[in-house]
């Protein structure tokens, strides 16, 4: 018998598992899934933003070639409750029933009306254009501030208003106190634009009904399995022990498959009425009015400063766009941001205030740092904004401002209680690769030149609550669920390790690093675990994928269902030794007794010994496997420096990014590669929206940037090339010290890049651009910066 001589996984640059199968073609999307007697839905949508349907005729339909049925609204009613609402933040939160399919009233461009089934895709979207339609037309309600005005258009006249609800927070001193002895005080007002998820994946459902015992199986393109599954039942009525649900591969979701939507509970319905398996998939246009958008949002923020630029108090006030419905935590996102706003640093008093707005708008929802990156983009463009008024660098006023080292942990004036960080490093860090101080020389001579091609300098210092949790917070929140999560190991009679785990990846390579997890616990091959998940009947415990939490919180709870397998093993390898438990070691996956080297067994062999429970201590169970509930103890709180160099051409408009810079602490790594793939996402999605991102409305509420020829996605030519480093302190909160890093680069980047933007115009003038910073929108704010330098010349 041989050491097994495994090597640490746990910091290892491993490739991804799952990466074969993606690559050769071999995966199981929803939409390649087919079975037989397979149908096929598609659904029509409202063309208006708001109107009264006031005559549906679905009948036509049904005489078209391949079509099985169709179904109205109404028709569908019976059958179908309110698509479900998990998060009502206040006690009296409006909140408006939500037919997947609308009976007398649209709401939004996109609203479903109806739907076809048929034997083909083709033939049920050919029959949608046989459907009639009568709408009364009723007046949008688009702009956030005058849907609160008093005879504003409705957008649920039943409800007698448009503000779904009004969450204040207030810590520390009193704000208006606290203003009347600070030296400086402003007020900005940002725009967080609307932006439209782009996954790689379209959604999808498949659902398979066995009619006999009144069982269904769903398949869905989705980040939540079992949270749907819960969900589907309430709306359907189907009993959640009929109902299995499975998210195959997941091609991305960013957060638009954080979600329970209408096609979903129609799927099931249908399959229900007619006995047959059914399949929807979205198209690529029908997505951008149909999934849920993200961000919408206006911020107003008011700073309270000494000259010497230390922060007194912060005031926030928010106009949160909901969209038409408040879907799944519609109106918790803007609320998770509240707690961020603080960001990184010490104050005396926070005011916050967020009045959820209905207006005729998508709903929105989470997208990718859901309520972290519009709260780090206020804070971090006032920092910058802060600067400016009192003559300091923007690197020297956060210093002066953030929490330093030793003063971890930190209950933030937010009352969140971070748990270990070092800004001071990770900027120090993120200053020497960027180049600061020769980058600041050259800006200084361009500027001096009058250069038409300006440089500009942006920086961002962030913090980030993730790892949803803990359960009796979500509580406290009003939030419907619970932060735990689930995971257990199986150990197989070969040796071989089976994970089963309560998250649902959609691209983030959990089958990798919960192996490595395993592997290191266990001390065996990584190759030899295999990680199961995404199946409510192979794993019926979880609470899914969102929020940065995976890594956090599940794979916080494999290590922990790992130690509960050694425990058990190492009953087993005492009694078998001949030993006390206290007298064995656990090294590389072998148990020795001290002493003793020649005495011992290693895992996978005990595994087998337990397996045939020839031998085993009394009253054992004849398994190692074992399970573990995980409700962590805090949030987990990733940090990092983001530094951007651009050039702003101010003839044309045309911002270039030169440099991009960012040192990340996201606590203690599992794998390199991964992290890297991570970070590098995120900085595409936070430039986008800094750069090039934004669902456009017209007067009339409907969708002007629809398709991908109007919505524009930067490829990976419109990007840099990104310089990534990291810093490492790790998590207290949880037992692999991991900290979240889905969202960190997005999170981080938006405001680094628009304040190097800024920074670049702010000597002629220039104070705020509106996201996205086109050509168009930076050639405007010059030319209106020259123009009132030019009147107050006149005028002087």
């Amino acid at each position: 018998m041989t050491d097994q001589a495994v090597e640490r996984e746990v910091g290892r640059a491993r490739l991804r598992k799952e990466d074969a199968r993606l690559i050769t073609g071999q995966t199981n999307w929803t939409d390649n899934i087919t079975v037989t007697g397979l149908l096929h839905l598609a659904i029509l949508r409202s063309p208006m933003a708001h109107a009264r349907i006031e005559r549906i005729d679905v009948s036509p339909a049904l005489e078209r070639p391949g079509v099985v049925a169709a179904f109205s609204g109404r028709d569908l009613a019976g059958g179908l409750g309110s698509l479900p609402c998990a998060w009502p933040v206040t006690e009296d939160m409006v909140l408006p029933d939500h037919p997947p399919v609308a009976v007398d009233e649209v709401r939004h461009a996109g609203d479903p009306v109806a739907v076809v089934v048929a034997r083909d895709r083709y033939a049920a979207a050919d029959a949608l254009e046989a459907i009639e339609v009568d709408y009364e037309p009723l007046p949008p309600v688009l702009d956030l501030e005058e849907a609160l005005a008093e005879d504003a258009p409705l957008v649920h006249a039943d409800k007698g208003t448009n503000r779904a609800y009004l969450w204040p927070l207030r810590t520390g001193e009193d704000f208006e106190a606290v203003r009347q002895r600070a030296d400086v005080v402003f007020k900005r007002r940002y725009r967080q634009q609307r932006l439209i998820p782009n996954a790689m994946e379209p959604r999808a459902v498949v659902v398979t009904p066995l009619a006999a015992s009144g069982e269904f199986t769903v398949y869905s393109a989705t980040q939540i399995p079992h949270i749907l599954r819960i969900m589907l039942s309430v709306v359907t009525g189907v009993p959640e022990h009929k109902l299995r649900v499975v998210a195959p591969d997941v091609g991305g979701g960013f957060g638009s498959k954080l979600q329970v939507y209408g096609e979903e509970a129609i799927a099931v319905e249908v399959a229900r009425r007619l006995g047959r398996p059914v399949k929807w998939t979205e198209s690529r246009s029908e997505g951008y009015l149909a999934t849920h958008h993200g961000r919408g949002m206006i911020q107003d923020i008011e700073i309270a400063a000494t000259r010497e630029g230390r922060l007194l108090g912060l005031k926030v006030d928010l106009l949160a766009d909901m969209g038409a419905y408040l879907m799944l935590v519609t109106p918790g996102i803007p609320i998770l941001g509240a707690f961020m706003y603080p960001a990184i640093y010490k104050m005396d008093a926070y005011e916050f205030n967020c009045t959820g707005v209905f207006t005729t708008r998508t709903p929105t929802d989470a997208y990718r740092g859901a309520g972290r990156p519009e709260a780090t983009y206020a804070i971090e463009r006032a920092m910058d904004e802060l600067a400016a008024e009192v003559g300091l660098d923007p690197v020297e006023v956060r210093r002066r401002n953030w929490i330093r080292h030793e003063e971890f942990p930190y209950t933030s004036i937010a009352g969140l209680t971070y748990d270990s960080g070092n800004y001071e490093a990770a900027t120090e860090k993120a200053l020497a690769l960027f180049g600061y101080d020769d980058l600041r020389a050259e800006q200084q001579k361009r500027n001096e030149r009058g250069d038409a091609v300006r440089l500009g300098i942006g920086v961002s210092t962030y913090t980030e609550m993730c790892g949803l949790a803990p359960s009796r917070v979500l509580r406290d929140l009003r939030y419907s669920a619970g932060g735990w999560e689930a995971a257990s190991i199986r150990m197989l009679p070969t040796g071989k390790v089976e994970v089963v785990t309560g998250t649902s990846p959609h691209g983030q390579g959990h089958v990798t690093c919960w192996s490595q997890i395993a592997a290191d616990v266990l001390g065996v091959p990584f190759e030899d675990v295999e990680v199961l998940h995404g199946d409510t009947q192979a794993a019926p415990q979880g609470m899914d994928t969102y929020g940065s939490r995976s890594l956090a919180v599940g794979g916080s709870a494999v290590h922990r269902a790992a130690e509960k397998v050694v425990d058990k093993a190492r009953k087993v390898a005492a009694h078998l030794l001949e030993a006390s438990e206290d007298d064995l070691e656990f090294k590389g996956g072998v148990f020795s007794v001290k002493g003793s080297p020649e005495a011992r067994k290693t895992i996978q062999e005990i595994a087998f010994e337990t397996f045939t429970s020839h031998d085993v201590p009394d009253g054992m169970e004849p398994t190692l496997n074992s399970e573990y509930l995980l409700d962590p103890e805090n949030f987990s709180y990733p940090h990092g420096t983001h530094l951007c160099a651009v050039e702003v051409d101010t003839e044309t408009g045309q911002t270039r990014i030169r440099s991009y810079v960012c040192v990340d602490d996201v606590g203690r790594v599992i794998n390199p590669v991964i992290v890297e793939g991570q970070v590098h996402g995120g900085l595409a999605q936070g430039i986008a929206q800094a750069l090039y991102e934004e669902a456009v409305y017209d007067a009339e509420g409907n969708l002007v940037s629809g398709t991908m020829a109007d919505y524009l996605v930067p490829s990976a030519a419109d990007l840099p090339d990104f310089v990534t480093d990291r810093t490492e302190t790790p998590a207290m909160s949880n037992p692999l010290g991991v900290k979240g890093v889905g969202e960190a680069g997005t999170i981080a980047s938006t405001p680094a890049v628009v304040n190097a933007i800024v920074d670049a115009l702010r000597p002629l003038g220039v104070h705020d651009v509106r996201m996205p910073c086109t050509p168009e929108r930076v050639w405007e704010a010059v030319r209106s910066a020259q123009g009132q330098s030019a009147q107050k010349e006149a005028s002087a």
